[in-house]
């Protein structure tokens, strides 16, 4: 095999990094059909990488065997008040003939960002990639987040006894307050030790006063005794900025918050709550439905999948002292 010569990315590397977006793309189709098939196309993949380039601070390396663009790898920064000092690979960022080859594209790429003192990495990566995702945690990197899809119809909901579920209203704002808090609280435990600050109340009542008055999301209340314990929400997937090119379906919904309060998890409100919603997203006319969820929050990473949901990416960090 001739030798992998690695060097920085720059524009002239762009078209075949389309090529090679392209092919892996097809390869994470033929595992997650629902994935859009539009960025089978080199030309169309092209772009996505395009976007990836142009993004502030961006940096990256191309790998070349025999002159011939063999994989690439683009990063750029996130907001550091959320993320710390970091660098981000998004789902277009990289893309690989040979899967060891992602490691020498990131000596290289890492490199630059150590030196600029971003410590904190991330990753998206197709989940059904399995030497891909093996080459990754070989440089250190673990899974962070599962980003999952599945398909949407209607069907029965089984709501457990002496449960209702309905929309919100005005009126029920102060006691969504628990129910809000209850899942960025169980994100701070162990073993997610999230360390997103709790939103405040007062910022809690201004969002939902702000969302009743819209109509973007589709937001199911979960009751028991006349009050809230549960809530969940879907809104169209282009409304994310996690859904986006080659992460999201076509027709896709995005169940975009899901939190129940501590006394009742298990009681089946949130299966109710999950039929509940796939079956509203039919009736809108979406196809599929994402969401996403930390791997180590213990519950999350149970519950989605049993509720058909099949990751397709994962999000992989690496934080070096």
């Amino acid at each position: 095999m001739a030798v992998l010569e690695v060097l920085p990315f720059s524009d002239e590397h762009v078209a075949g990094a389309g090529r090679l977006l392209a092919a892996r793309h097809a390869r994470q189709r033929q595992a997650e059909p629902l994935l859009a098939p539009a960025f089978e196309d080199a030309t169309r993949a092209a772009e996505e990488v395009v976007a990836v380039w142009a993004l502030p601070h961006a940096s990256g390396s191309a790998a070349l065997r025999d002159e011939e663009l063999v994989g690439y790898l683009i990063g750029a920064p996130r907001e550091v008040d959320v993320w710390g000092e970091n660098v981000w690979v998004p789902e277009a960022g990289h893309a690989v003939e040979e899967a060891e080859d992602a490691r020498d594209l990131y000596a290289l790429a890492a490199a630059r960002w150590y030196e600029e003192g971003r410590r904190r990495h991330y990753v998206l990566t197709p989940a059904s990639d399995s030497r891909l995702v093996e080459a990754w945690f070989r440089l250190g990197f673990g899974q962070q987040q599962a980003h999952g899809v599945r398909e949407v119809a209607e069907g029965s909901v089984d709501l457990p006894e002496g449960f209702v579920i309905r929309e919100p209203r005005e009126a029920d704002v102060e006691a969504l307050l628990a129910v809000d808090l209850a899942l960025p609280t169980h994100q701070r435990g162990s073993p997610v030790f999230s360390e997103q600050p709790l939103p405040t109340e007062d910022a809690i009542r201004e969002e939902w006063h702000s969302t009743l008055a819209g109509n973007e999301e589709k937001i199911l209340i979960g009751f028991k005794n006349g009050q809230p314990v549960a809530c969940w929400s879907v809104v169209a997937a282009e409304l994310s900025y996690h859904y986006k090119g080659l992460m999201r379906p076509e027709q896709a919904s995005y169940l975009a918050f899901a939190s129940t309060v501590p006394e009742a998890r298990g009681s089946g409100i949130g299966v109710a709550l999950t039929q509940a919603s796939l079956a509203a997203a039919a009736r809108d006319g979406y196809a599929a439905m994402v969401t996403d969820w930390r791997v180590t929050n213990l519950l999350a990473s149970r519950f989605w999948p049993k509720r058909g949901f099949r990751t397709a990416f994962l999000r992989l960090a690496r934080s070096i002292p």
